[in-house]
């Protein structure tokens, strides 16, 4: 059995929050003084909820992009985990072909910038293979009930060539990285784990599905939720290429009423928000597993 764990508030927290505090005060002041920057957050509340024409509340254009980028982060990681998985046991394959493969595959997207692949997939993926599949003209074929659904699970049929590059470039991105995750947490295994299930009579398939990888599930749940977290902030960047997610939309509301401070500290929040949810639900998980196993 593993001790209790508890958490205590210390005099050193309190220090630091108050160190935090006098900082953001100081800062606040700066800009307000220095720079003479009249603040006004009355506007902010419209950009989460809006009242529409018919009296009904709808989701503002920071409430639209923050749900864009969890719906783009989620689709990105299951991609992401099905590639990095695949690289991730190829590279302690047996089969020098696939170590090399895998081994190409994640070295190249590791040391590659994302922008340079952001706008790569997107003239490759969106105005190539987009079009050779007739994805697009597929998309405007459905129906009206079919397209609003389409515009919920991933994006409108305007936008899904734009999304669809977004989210190849980002699960490849991140899957080089996920992949390094499983290997790394396959070989921390002790090697008697191997020797104890060929004794058993298993297969090296079974020995992998069924002893090392549950073991080793563990160790990198810790990790993973990191490169989620990583994977929610790294979807900023497909604003270059016009998708709407969080920060694209902090931009054109920045252009619109030049209240920059405002609206990026609440887009921070944002981010902070959903990166901190990650974070609490991974270490739920993680203490559930290990209450498990012990």
């Amino acid at each position: 059995m593993h001790p209790q764990r508890t958490t205590r508030f210390t005099g050193l927290d309190a220090v630091l929050l108050l160190v935090l505090a006098c900082a953001a005060g100081w800062l606040a002041w700066r800009v307000t003084t220095v720079l003479g920057y009249d603040w006004d957050w009355s506007f902010l509340g419209r950009t989460i909820l809006r009242r529409s024409e018919d009296g009904s509340l709808a989701p503002g254009l920071l409430l639209k992009g923050f749900v864009a980028t969890l719906r783009l982060a989620a689709w990105t990681m299951l991609l992401a985990l099905a590639a990095g998985v695949a690289a991730g046991l190829c590279r302690v394959s047996r089969s020098l072909f696939l170590r090399l493969c895998a081994r190409t595959y994640v070295e190249t997207m590791r040391n590659t910038p994302p922008l340079v692949l952001v706008f790569l997939f997107y003239f490759f993926v969106g105005d190539w293979i987009m079009t050779a599949l007739g994805a697009q003209e597929l998309a405007y074929g459905l129906s009206e009930a079919w397209q609003e659904r389409l515009a919920w699970i991933m994006a409108p049929p305007g936008r899904l060539a734009a999304f669809l590059s977004a989210l190849t470039t980002l699960a490849l991105y991140e899957g080089a990285y996920i992949a390094e995750i499983v290997r790394s947490g396959v070989q921390s295994i002790e090697h008697g784990q191997w020797e104890a299930a060929y004794a058993l009579g298993l297969s090296r398939w079974q020995r992998m599905t069924c002893v090392i990888l549950p073991q080793a599930l563990r160790r990198m749940i810790p990790p993973l939720a990191g490169q989620f977290i990583s994977t929610i902030k790294d979807s900023s960047i497909v604003a270059v290429i016009s998708i709407p997610e969080l920060t694209f939309e902090g931009l054109e509301l920045m252009a619109a009423t030049y209240r920059t401070f405002e609206i990026w500290l609440t887009v921070l929040g944002l981010y902070l928000l959903a990166c901190l949810a990650c974070s609490l639900a991974a270490r739920r998980l993680e203490t559930r597993l290990a209450r498990r196993a012990a």
